[in-house]
């Protein structure tokens, strides 16, 4: 389960990477809102046809070694 202190903590990192990944995914769809943490997999997942799953070990691989 990702840990949404270190999401937040490295968005914008984060958000460079998986528009890097999936050249679909738009800034709104990578808007952060705290709380908001599940709308975001969400929209993530609808626009790259990932499993919610996938998209968690996605960003797992994303964050910085020291952050895991």
């Amino acid at each position: 389960m990702l840990n949404k202190t270190e999401i937040k903590g490295n968005w914008n990192v984060l958000k460079g990477k998986l528009k890097e990944k999936y050249a679909q995914l738009t800034d709104n769809d990578l808007l952060y809102v705290e709380g908001k943490e599940e709308e975001l997999l969400g929209r993530i997942q609808q626009r790259t046809g990932r499993t919610r799953r996938e998209i968690e070990r996605e960003i797992e691989n994303l964050l910085p070694l020291k952050s895991r």
